[in-house]
C-alpha cells in the first residue's frame, strides 16, 4: 500500500526559521542598547554609527565566501560552523572596554553571520518544491522579523535588570544550542535523511534530480555574467540600505527624537517588525499563488515586490512628517509592511535561477544588499547631525522607489546556468 509522504522537508524548514530568528535577535540585540552603551561610553552618534557599521561591513564583504563555503561543504557542516563562530562573537560584545573592541567584535559578529541567509537558502534548494519556495524563503525571513520584534523588550529588561552586557551573553548561548541541534538533525540532500520515506522522495525528485552529496566547484563565470543577477543586486542594495535605518536607528529615533522613554522605546520599535512579519509571510505565499494561476514566475515576483516597495516609498514620508509620534509609529508599520512584502520574494529569485548555485547567487545578491546596510548608519548619523532626523526618511524613501523601478526589470523565470 501506498504511504503519504513524509514532512521531513517542512521539519527543515523549521529549523530553518529557527537559523533566521536567531541572525536578528543576535544583531538587534545592541540597536536596543544603543542609549545605555552610549552613556556608558560617551559614544557619539558618528562613533556609535561607525560600529553599528562595523558588523555591516564585516556582513557585507564576506557573503560571497559564506555562499561559497556552504556550496563547497555543504549547509549542514557550513551551517553548523558559522552559528557557532557568530554565537561567540555575540556574546565577546560583552567584554568590549573601548570603541575599537566593539568595533573588532562586531565586525567579526559580521563576518559569521554572513554566510547565514546564503548557506540557509542553499540548504533548502534540494529540499523545497517550486511550488513552496515563495512560501519558504517568506516564512524563514518573517521568523528573522519575530526574532527582531520579540527582542527590543526582552532586551530591556535585561538591561534594566543585570545591565547592556547581560544580553548579548544569553543571545549567544541559544545560537550555540541552535547549532547543535542543525548538525545532529539535517542533511545535505533528501536521500540522506533516514526519515524521509520514498513518496516524498519521489515528491521532491519530480523538481530536483537527486543528487550526491559532496563539495562542488562553483561556475563564478556563468553567475557573474548574468545580467538579471546584477538587477537583482542593484534592487536588493536598496532593500538593504532601507532595511538597516530601522533596524540599526529606529528605536534612537523614538528615544531621542520622538520623546519615548527606555520601555517605551522597546515596545514601540517592535511594532513595525511585527508588521513587518505578516509582510514576509503575505509577500511569499501571495507569490507562489499568482505564479501556480498564472503559471508565470517573472510575474508572480514582480507584482508582489514592485508593489511592496511602492507602498513603502508612499508610507514613509507621512510618518516622517507627522507631528504626532503615535501616528508616525502607525504609518511605519505600514512602510514596513510593504518594504518586507518584497523580501521574501526576493530570496526565491536566487532559488529559482540559482538552482545547485542558490548559495553563491544569493551572496552575491546579499552583498549588494549589505554594502547599502553598510553604509546605511554612518550615512544616517551624518544626515542627522547635519540635517535633522527627517532627511534620512526622505533618502529611504526613494530608495524604495528606485528598488521598485530595479524588481521591474527582474525576471525569475531566466535561469543562470543551464540545466
Amino acid at each position: 500500500m501506498t504511504q503519504r509522504p513524509t514532512r521531513i522537508r517542512h521539519v527543515v524548514l523549521w529549523l530553518t526559521v529557527a537559523a533566521y530568528m536567531i541572525t536578528y535577535m543576535d544583531r538587534v540585540v545592541i540597536s536596543s542598547a544603543v542609549p545605555t552603551i552610549r552613556e556608558e561610553f560617551g559614544f557619539s552618534l558618528e562613533t556609535m554609527g561607525g560600529i553599528l557599521a562595523a558588523f555591516r561591513w564585516g556582513y557585507a564583504l564576506f557573503q560571497i565566501p559564506g555562499g561559497w563555503l556552504g556550496d563547497r561543504l555543504g549547509p549542514r557542516l557550513a551551517l553548523t560552523l558559522i552559528v557557532g563562530w557568530w554565537s561567540a562573537f555575540t556574546s565577546l560584545t560583552a567584554l568590549s572596554w573601548n570603541e575599537m573592541s566593539m568595533r573588532v567584535f562586531r565586525f567579526l559578529f559580521g563576518v559569521g553571520e554572513a554566510g547565514a541567509f546564503p548557506i540557509a537558502t542553499r540548504s533548502l534548494s534540494r529540499w523545497m518544491l517550486p511550488v513552496e519556495r515563495g512560501y519558504a524563503q517568506g516564512i524563514t525571513h518573517a521568523g528573522s522579523r519575530i526574532g527582531a520584534a520579540v527582542t527590543p523588550p526582552l532586551v530591556v529588561w535585561l538591561i534594566t535588570s543585570y545591565g547592556w552586557r547581560m544580553p548579548f551573553f544569553v543571545f549567544g548561548v541559544i545560537g550555540l544550542l541552535w547549532a547543535a541541534a542543525w548538525y545532529v538533525y539535517y542533511r545535505n540532500t533528501p536521500g540522506e535523511h533516514a526519515s524521509v520515506n520514498k513518496e516524498e522522495l519521489a515528491l521532491i525528485h519530480q523538481y530536483a534530480p537527486p543528487q550526491k552529496a559532496g563539495t562542488h566547484n562553483v561556475p563564478w563565470r556563468g553567475i557573474l555574467s548574468s545580467s538579471n543577477l546584477w538587477t537583482l543586486s542593484l534592487m536588493y542594495f536598496c532593500y538593504g540600505y532601507c532595511l538597516s535605518v530601522y533596524l540599526d536607528w529606529f528605536p534612537t529615533y523614538l528615544n531621542t527624537h520622538r520623546g519615548f522613554n527606555l520601555k517605551q522605546m522597546g515596545f514601540y520599535a517592535s511594532l513595525p517588525l511585527i508588521a513587518g512579519v505578516a509582510g514576509d509571510f503575505l509577500g511569499g505565499w501571495l507569490s507562489d499563488r499568482i505564479g501556480h494561476a498564472t503559471g508565470s514566475l517573472k510575474l508572480a515576483r514582480k507584482v508582489v515586490a514592485v508593489g511592496g516597495f511602492l507602498i513603502a516609498a508612499a508610507f514613509i514620508l507621512p510618518a516622517t512628517f507627522t507631528k504626532d509620534s503615535l501616528t508616525c509609529v502607525w504609518f511605519t508599520c505600514v512602510a514596513f509592511f510593504g518594504l518586507e512584502l518584497t523580501v521574501g520574494v526576493s530570496w526565491a529569485v536566487p532559488l529559482d535561477i540559482g538552482g545547485d548555485y542558490a548559495g553563491s547567487v544569493s551572496a552575491v545578491m546579499n552583498t549588494f544588499g549589505n554594502v547599502g546596510g553598510a553604509i546605511s548608519p554612518s550615512v544616517l548619523a551624518w544626515l542627522v547631525t547635519a540635517y535633522g532626523w527627517n532627511q534620512p526618511f526622505v533618502v529611504a524613501s526613494v530608495m524604495c522607489l528606485l528598488g521598485a523601478i530595479l524588481f521591474a526589470r527582474v525576471d525569475a523565470s531566466k535561469p543562470i546556468l543551464a540545466t
